[in-house]
């Protein structure tokens, strides 16, 4: 099989990874496109200094020529194939980001973000899913977040994992005084809510694996994202 036939066989897929200081920038670039009312660049620091009280993750793309480097850094015989490899300073481009504030049991979710141009493929189901298991691992009891009362589509995703309106916050939103829904989950401490999440959870790594969009891994002996 010719190179170009191996490059043409990959396809692009997406995986996740603690956010680091250097993502900024590019996150805050991702932050303007999907959002009237961006962070700025002293928000996602604040945030990172503290990593005992907050969880940021971003969402790369892995591109055909970043597999093909990966793959020669494994098996030699895609040698001498520079023209198609990154340079080992370039990085898999940030696609999403998410984020919340871990505080006395609770999760508040404060930003979830994907390309305009990938949405609608589960990615953001993806993050929020990282968020809440998280909050399990570090032992919340409750998830909350706000949300535009506009926003249907998030609404719904968020009623599919159990959440469910408590309130409201008038003219939370600056760029347009809009309102925010006030949302909390059923307890991550109650065992058969934590199944049901879970269970979701799995179908969507299933259908995100079947489609090509994420990758098993290989390191773990229940493999998901």
């Amino acid at each position: 099989m010719t190179l170009e036939e191996r490059r043409a066989q990959l396809k692009p897929y997406f995986y996740l990874e603690p956010m680091q200081l250097e993502d900024i920038p590019e996150v805050s670039q991702l932050d303007h496109r999907c959002f009237t009312n961006p962070w700025p660049l002293s928000a996602y620091r604040r945030e990172l200094a503290n990593p005992e009280g907050n969880f940021y993750i971003v969402l790369r793309q892995r591109l055909p020529g970043a597999q093909l480097r990966q793959e020669e850094a494994e098996n030699n015989t895609l040698a001498r194939v520079s023209r198609w490899l990154w340079s080992e300073d370039e990085q898999d481009p940030i696609s999403g980001y998410a984020g919340m504030w871990i505080r006395a049991g609770e999760a508040h979710v404060t930003t979830i973000g994907v390309a305009p141009e990938l949405r609608g493929r589960g990615l953001g189901e993806l993050l929020f899913v990282a968020l809440f298991e998280e909050a399990i691992a570090r032992d919340a009891e409750w998830l909350t977040l706000e949300v535009r009362v506009s926003n249907d589509q998030a609404k719904r995703l968020y009623q599919k994992y159990g959440l469910t309106r408590q309130g409201v916050r008038r003219r939370y939103y600056s760029d347009n005084g809009e309102d925010a829904d006030i949302m909390w989950s059923e307890s991550l401490r109650d065992p058969d809510y934590v199944h049901k999440v879970e269970a979701l959870r799995d179908q969507l790594a299933d259908r995100l694996i079947g489609d090509g969009v994420i990758q098993p891994r290989r390191d773990d002996a229940n493999p998901r994202y």
